[in-house]
């Protein structure tokens, strides 16, 4: 919200969304206060109550990506928990049938994608991590095309970037991996509710999302959707009670059951299906009407800053309003701190995404500035922003210790 009164101003929803919807704080305390139970333990009228809550969110999931069978999204910890799933459940059913396994992924994506992978290949997993465009971000769908291989099981993108808020052109990308008849899992962290997604039209086989950032719920939330069918394809990775078909020593192959393994966390889906009601009353549309301005505004006040570099597309057509900088003088740890100073909350570093870094030749000195505008975030917040970034990117502003800390990295 607008640090009118000398507040604090908040510009990380990359990493989870603040503000939220008040149905979803009310949601979730009343989940607390209230006896709910746990879905498919029991057949009482809390139970019931518990599970028409998980239904009804799992109904409104389904609705916002364009599916019909809700029971197709799976309930996971977060949107690494079910990156996990879809990238090991995808290796391992192939290593079992004693297939090799070739897996391929970008430059762009996050660790939560590429340390599963690399923890794959101690059991012979092989990896292509297909180049982005040094100066936008963009990957090539010919390229993803030319990576895949006879024994490819997988291809895993990001669609909008954590560090530069490049948009992948997944309907592209998604029809290459079509010719070849590989899956694609789409990692939609910083775009599931600011950003129109047609699972069916984009040729997403696999998406996997958090509940707590664009989505605007609490943290550990998140899902992944299976396109139907598929799911013979992806093993389980947590095995355990699941209230249903207790009498079976294995698994159930039933949908959503086969992944969901163990109690869910009811207190955070009710405040998910509080916060998609909110989104699918204001219409994804609008909101991504919104986070367009938000990004114009946010883009034109920084490209116009002396000593700032803005990292990523400079254009709207390929971002979303994720912003990484650098200063000539200044790291980035020291321009978080010294805005911080004046109210403007941001995030220094490499965001959990090396090789993103590497790309744009910003791994090896720090990272960079991200500022990450949210649905709550007004035009006197991206003033105040870029206000105070100006001031501390000013060589008069700048310490001594702050402007040495550039060369440190």
């Amino acid at each position: 919200m607008a640090d009118l009164a000398g507040h604090r101003c908040y510009f990380d929803n990359a990493a989870t969304s603040w503000p939220k919807p008040p149905a979803v704080a009310a949601a979730m305390a009343a989940s607390a206060e209230r006896l709910t139970a746990s879905p498919g333990r029991g057949a009482y009228r809390e139970v019931r109550q518990a599970t028409d809550i998980m239904e009804r969110c799992r109904t409104r999931l389904a609705t916002l990506i364009g599916v019909e069978e809700a029971a197709s999204i799976a309930w996971t910890l977060n949107c690494t928990d079910a990156l996990t799933l879809a990238i090991e459940g995808s290796a391992r059913h192939a290593r079992r049938a004693s297939q090799t396994v070739h897996i391929v992924t970008t430059a762009m994506d996050h660790n939560s994608v590429l340390r599963p992978l690399h923890g794959l290949q101690a059991d012979g997993v092989r990896m292509t991590v297909v180049p982005a465009d040094p100066a936008t971000g963009l990957v090539d769908p010919d390229d993803v095309h030319h990576a895949i291989e006879p024994d490819t099981v997988l291809v895993a993108i990001a669609h909008g970037s954590n560090v530069s808020g490049t948009i992948q052109p997944i309907a592209r990308i998604g029809d290459r991996c079509r010719h070849h008849a590989v899956p694609l899992l789409v990692d939609a962290a910083q775009t599931l509710g600011r950003r129109c997604i047609d699972v069916e039209a984009m040729n997403i086989d696999l998406l996997a999302f958090p509940g707590h950032k664009s989505l605007l719920g609490p943290l550990g939330t998140g899902g992944l959707w299976i396109r139907p069918g598929l799911e013979t394809k992806v093993d389980p990775v947590r095995l355990g009670g699941t209230g249903s078909r207790s009498d079976l020593p294995v698994q159930p192959e039933t949908l959503p059951d086969r992944y969901e393994a163990g109690s869910h966390n009811m207190p955070g889906i009710a405040g998910l299906e509080a916060a998609l009601g909110w989104i699918l009353e204001q219409g994804v549309s609008r909101l991504h009407r919104r986070d367009e301005v938000l990004t114009a505004r946010l883009l034109e006040r920084l490209l116009t800053l002396d000593h700032i570099h803005v990292i990523g597309p400079h254009d709207t057509e390929d971002r979303c309003a994720v912003f990484s900088v650098t200063c000539d003088h200044l790291s980035p740890e020291a321009m978080a701190t010294a805005l911080e100073r004046r109210g403007i909350l941001t995030r220094s570093g490499i965001h959990c995404a090396p090789w993103a870094h590497r790309t744009f030749g910003t791994l090896d000195s720090g990272g960079t500035l991200r500022l990450s505008a949210g649905t709550f975030t007004t035009d006197d917040d991206i003033d105040a922003a870029a206000d105070a970034l100006k001031s501390v990117a000013s060589p008069k502003t700048a310490s001594p210790t702050h402007a040495q800390a550039v060369t440190a990295g």
